[in-house]
């Protein structure tokens, strides 16, 4: 009876040090992987909430001026909007644009482009096509939120 009990005794003291190696292994891939999902909804729950719509567009033989309106629930700030990319040119042919400026026509003058507000962008292509040819236009937000717009030069 007596080697039955140490023989019990040392499974149970085998069990305990393997579900201690155990836990110790698992448990911080569990809160890592738990860290990452939370990470990822938060990214996924703001690029949801962030949208814009291209409202109108015009172009001569020098400039693209597009307008466009905040139609999500997220606030943008200026500075997402220094950091963003413009691109533009002749369809096919376009490229980034250094040279470009913006204005927000901000109606509660706290200098972000919220919600319901409107945004210009003046771009500056390097080359344009003639009067009456399709110009590209492509702005894009740092978090990678996109719209984009081909028309004619006027």
């Amino acid at each position: 009876m007596s080697a039955e009990t140490f023989t019990t005794a040392m499974f149970l003291i085998t069990a305990v040090i393997a579900a201690g190696v155990l836990i110790n292994a698992v448990f911080p891939v569990v809160y890592t992987m738990a860290s990452t999902f939370q990470s990822a909804t938060h990214e996924s729950d703001q690029r949801l909430r962030t949208d814009f719509r291209i409202v109108t567009s015009v172009a001569n033989s020098t400039y693209v001026n597009v307008w466009m309106k905040n139609t999500g629930s997220q606030i943008i700030p200026n500075t997402d909007i220094l950091r963003s990319d413009v691109f533009a040119g002749p369809t096919g042919d376009y490229g980034r644009i250094s040279d470009w400026t913006f204005t927000i026509f901000d109606l509660n003058g706290n200098n972000n482009w919220d919600p319901g507000e409107t945004l210009q962008i003046s771009a500056r292509p390097s080359i344009m096509p003639s009067s009456g040819n399709p110009v590209y236009f492509q702005f894009i937000l740092p978090d990678g939120i996109w719209r984009s717009t081909e028309f004619n030069v006027g």
